[in-house]
Parts: C-alpha cells; structure tokens; sequence
C-alpha cells in the first residue's frame, strides 16, 4: 500500500483545490421539430448566482428565432424559443458559441419529426454537432459518456473513493466497499432523478465535502490501531455516504431538465456510465500502485500517513468555502 499512498499524494497535489467539478453544470439544447421544418427549443445554461455563463446556441443562418423568453431558475438560465429553418436541420450543424472558453459540456437532444432523437455532447474542444441527413438515431448514449465524465471529473467523488482504497487496500473487502457504495449512489441518483426526493445543491456539496473529512480521518486512526465502525465495517459506511454522494451525481443529471418520458433510459445510462468510470479510475489506481511498488522505494514514516492528511485538508477546505457559499446567499 505504500506506492497507493505515494500515489494518492501525487495526485492530491495535482489537483486544483478549490475546484469541484459539479461546481458548474452542464448546459442542455432541447430541439424538437412541432411542424415541418419549425422547432420548439429549450436551451437551459449554468449560472453562478445572478451570473450566466456567457454561451448560447449558433443555429444556421437559413434559421430564424422568435419568441424568445428567458427565465431564472435555480443555478441557471432557461430560454423558450421558436426556431424555423428553410429546409430544416438536417444535414447542417448546430454549435454552442463561448463554449470553447468555458470549462463545461453542453448536451444536445434532438428531436425530428422522421421520428430520429439525436443527442450529443458538445464540449470546448468541439462545440458543435452535425445533424445526419439520414440514418439511425443516435438514442441517449450520449448519457453514458457523461456519466463516465462526471465521476472522472468530480474530484470530490473521486477522493472518497481513493480513502476507501486506502482503508481497505487490494482485497475482496475492497469489491464488497465499492459495491455498497455503487448501490447507495445508485438508490439515491434514481430517487433524486424521478423527483422523489429533493436536497439543494450548496449544502449538498458541503455534506459531500465532510463525508470526505470524516472518512480521512478515520482511516488514520486505524492506522494507529483505533478499530472503529468503518475500520470494522467500511461496506457499511461506503452503502450510507453513497447514498449522499448519489444526490451529487443527480445534479448532472437532473441539470439538464429532460422530458419525463427520456428520464428512465438517460438514468440507466448515466449510472452505467458512472459505475464504469469508477471502476476504471480503481483499477487504473491499483495497477499504478502495484508498478510502484516493485521499485520498493523506502520512505520515511511521516510519508505514510500525508496523503490522508492532504485528502483531509483539502476537502475540509472545500467543507468551509461551500458552508460559506451557503451562508452568504
């Protein structure tokens, strides 16, 4: 286990400490064709307060927009629009123009009316989509690859996660941790998503934050041989903090405002995603562990227990800049 906490200091350091990846939501393009060629368009964009984030969707020149309405709503911007098109959208592209000097996503979801739903992900590197002509529709696969990006992005997440690696270590306890904390967060991103249940987002990111501080310190003291519930049972501890960390993930999810009847697929799918994300991230951490171990490099005691403290640290960070966030709205 020590290359696994060399690792996780390295890590630790990379790490821009005051960003969180849910921070900033994903912005989403709803396009659904009423009538020939005319369209009606939901385009909801990330806020920071009052504060919109400068992006909004490039259409072709052959396209005319009316009936423009913006509303405020939680965390974001929705405009209403009508959108008529000489000959429609297929076959030319659709773009998100400032996106390429942000640091978020936008999802598309198109709608026409040969019966084909389009969905893409457009990000800063590409912010623009090319509507086929013809073909299959491309479905909601578009979801699993943000759920995938979500827990690779979502630092936060990602630091738990590395703690529970720590406390547990390469081992068959470690399947059965990761697995209650799959079907906590499982449970609670399908509450959160079908709107049973509703947490709002700052205090939500802070909870997350102190689950991180909690379980750092309490890897550390059974480092020192202090047997506590997680050191005695970390399944359990990873099925109830994935319960909280499963509201987290909602918030990409639930940020983009789908239709009810695209909710069931868009949920599995993402979930799938997240869960490949996981373990892909796990998996490529033990094998970096183990490569470094075969070096067997020798440390000095205080080594050993850094990169709890560090993940501690920074997330108690986080812990007292989101309580503050919260108490200043």
């Amino acid at each position: 286990m020590l290359a696994l906490r060399w690792l996780i200091a390295l890590a630790v350091v990379l790490v821009p400490c005051p960003v969180s990846a849910h921070e900033m939501r994903p912005g989403y393009l709803e396009v659904r064709e009423v009538a020939t060629h005319r369209y009606h368009v939901v385009w909801k964009h990330p806020a920071l307060g009052d504060m919109r984030l400068k992006i909004d969707p490039l259409f072709p020149p052959s396209c005319a927009v009316a009936d423009r309405v913006r509303q405020q709503v939680p965390g974001a911007y929705v405009d209403r629009m009508t959108l008529t098109c000489d000959g429609g959208l297929a076959g030319r592209s659709i773009a998100v123009a400032g996106l390429e000097a942000t640091m978020t996503d936008a999802f598309v979801r198109i709608e026409l009316a040969d019966g084909r739903t389009l969905s893409a992900i457009l990000k800063p590197s590409r912010p623009a989509f090319a509507v086929p002509a013809s073909g299959p529709a491309s479905g909601m696969w578009g979801h699993l690859t943000l759920g995938v990006e979500h827990i690779l992005l979502g630092v936060d997440h990602l630091l738990f996660v590395l703690a529970l690696v720590l406390l547990v270590g390469p081992s068959w306890l470690l399947l059965k941790t990761i697995t209650a904390f799959t079907a906590g967060h499982s449970v609670s991103l399908a509450l959160a998503t079908l709107g049973v249940v509703r947490v709002p987002g700052p205090p939500l990111e802070a909870a997350i934050a102190l689950s991180i501080v909690f379980l750092a310190a309490d890897v550390i003291r059974s480092r020192r041989g202090e047997r506590h519930l997680t050191a005695r049972h970390p399944w359990a501890i990873a099925g109830v903090f994935g319960l909280l960390h499963g509201l987290g993930f909602a918030t990409a999810l639930t940020a983009l405002g789908l239709p009810p009847s695209a909710v069931p697929v868009a949920l599995v799918l993402f979930n799938v995603g997240v869960e490949l994300g996981q373990l892909a991230f796990i998996a490529g951490v033990l094998a970096l562990g183990l490569a470094w171990r075969a070096v067997d490099l020798r440390t000095a005691a205080w080594a050993e227990a850094a990169p709890l403290y560090a993940i501690g640290t920074i997330a108690a960070f986080w812990f007292a800049e989101r309580v503050s966030a919260v108490l200043t709205r």
